[in-house]
């Protein structure tokens, strides 16, 4: 299932937002040209060295794809970008604010030439504003964004665990690029999307933003348990294991007080009877759960909410999730290959299709010959151009 094959992406890309939403378009079949740097590239690739020498961000977000090395400040480069753009479909970039621009890579320039041409900016807080070109890295977004105030301790608040900001403005990028190509097949025309990592955050944290609406208290943070429903979150059983567990209505509460607690009448008490209730007597009702895992170990805790039932989880390292057995029951693993040779890679969640596309993880540069070759540049005029560091 490759619907996006023959459509051509130009990505400007760096780190995680703009490599994680051309990876999703390369996956369905698009073919995606990178462009680096040339002799450093992508300065993700220089993250970490966790994979057989190669970076955990680089390998993740860049299968699929091929690599051009090009100095598009010098303007035999920014020639040779415009070459590609002027029969490309899309013109993704994550640079800082108006750096294409000066480059006279700006969408209503590039559009003049290429109307169909579809141009995704990703920024931290978008073009115009007072924020406009402030640097955005990841955690800066989460700050502004206020999810640093809702996650964490009572004592410490913290980050999360993975590049949300990054991976959320990845994720409206590639919709909105898709919704912008679909538009296109009725009108004909290209579009300019302004994709903010703050927008894209701020959006997802609807449920605290509704929460305190109208100046009301915002959900204190709770560490791993849920700040509005209880009880959701970690439980200790006896022999020390944690377990995960959720109540999410009323029937639900009534099953887990009868066959979890052994007291149906819990259920009924005035204090404990809504989930406002519950969640408003936490001090006095998390002592009669906690007693109930101590008296259970893990393997038995989990055995006993399955027969109520209600929702539970392990808490997975990643060794665990690497040999998750419904990962594995349903076939989600396939291999990639690397610089530094295969590597385990999940198929694009959603997709069943049982051959996806798992082209290589480019090293830099790999492709730049056999594209400008494509452009019509001689071997001559190549060898010219990497000898002044132009790719």
């Amino acid at each position: 299932m490759q619907p996006l094959r023959g459509i051509t992406v130009v990505s400007l890309e760096q780190a995680i937002a703009a490599p994680y939403a051309s990876r999703h378009l390369a996956d369905l079949g698009a073919r995606v040209i990178k462009l680096e740097r040339p002799g450093a590239g992508d300065f993700a690739r220089g993250y970490d060295t966790r994979v057989n020498g190669l970076s955990s961000h680089f390998v993740w977000t860049n299968r699929n794809k091929e690599s051009l090395t090009v100095d598009f400040k010098d303007p035999r480069g920014a020639e040779i970008v415009r070459r590609l753009l002027d029969d490309a479909d899309v013109f993704l970039q994550n640079l800082a604010p108006g750096a294409t621009g000066r480059a006279g890579l700006g969408a209503a320039e590039l559009q003049r030439t290429n109307p169909k041409l579809i141009v995704c900016d990703i920024s931290g807080y978008g073009l115009g504003g007072p924020y406009e070109t402030m640097k955005a890295y990841d955690l800066m977004v989460q700050s502004e964004a206020g999810l640093l105030s809702v996650t964490g301790t009572a004592d410490d608040m913290a980050k999360v665990g993975i590049s949300v900001s990054d991976i959320a403005a990845g994720m409206y990028a590639y919709s909105s690029i898709l919704a912008a190509l679909i538009e296109r097949g009725t009108t004909g025309r290209g579009a300019h999307l302004d994709v903010s990592m703050l927008e894209a955050t701020v959006e997802w944290m609807g449920f605290p933003l509704y929460y305190s609406f109208d100046g009301a208290p915002p959900p204190p943070r709770a560490g791993a348990a849920h700040a509005t429903i209880y009880p959701y979150g970690p439980f200790t059983a006896g022999d020390g294991t944690t377990v995960m567990m959720a109540i999410q209505n009323e029937r639900e509460w009534a099953a887990f007080c009868d066959r979890f607690l052994g007291d149906a009448s819990i259920a009924t008490r005035e204090e404990y009877r809504t989930n406002y209730q519950r969640n408003h007597h936490r001090e006095t009702l998390a002592p009669i759960i906690a007693d109930r895992f101590a008296q259970l170990s893990g393997h038995e805790a989990v055995a006993a909410l399955a027969m109520v039932p209600v929702a539970y989880a392990r808490v997975n390292t990643m060794s665990d999730v690497w040999a998750h057995p419904q990962l594995a029951a349903r076939n989600r693993w396939r291999t990639v290959g690397t610089p530094a040779g295969d590597v385990p890679a999940l198929r694009l969640p959603g997709l069943v299709d049982d051959d996806p596309r798992m082209e290589p993880v480019p090293a830099l540069g790999e492709h730049t010959r056999p594209i400008l070759q494509d452009l019509g540049f001689s071997g001559e005029e190549i060898d010219v151009l990497r000898t002044d560091g132009v790719v």
